[in-house]
């Protein structure tokens, strides 16, 4: 499944801060119907698109969607900062 979706960079303060784009709420739904098939360990595997750069990592379920989270080097490399909105590209399973 590919998903296309627009989000706002946000940040959550655990051990270390993180960011993420939380999925809205249509995509979200959609990754419901498929996550029984591609989820480990209660996340969902993705390779996503921001800019040219792509990268794997696992969306988080919380708050009744999905967080995807952005790694540094990937907001670095897109010039992405916290409270930006970005277009994300993203397709789940591995």
């Amino acid at each position: 499944m590919e998903l296309e979706f627009a989000g706002e960079v946000v940040e959550w303060r655990g051990p270390a801060p993180y960011h993420f784009v939380q999925l809205p709420p249509d995509e979200a739904d959609l990754v419901d119907e498929v996550k029984a098939e591609v989820a480990y360990w209660g996340v969902v595997p993705v390779t996503a698109r921001l800019g040219e750069t792509t990268f794997t990592t696992s969306m988080f379920p919380r708050e009744g969607t999905y967080f995807l989270p952005l790694k540094d080097a990937v907001r670095r490399a897109e010039g992405v900062a916290l409270g930006d909105v970005v277009d994300l590209h993203v397709e789940v399973g591995r």
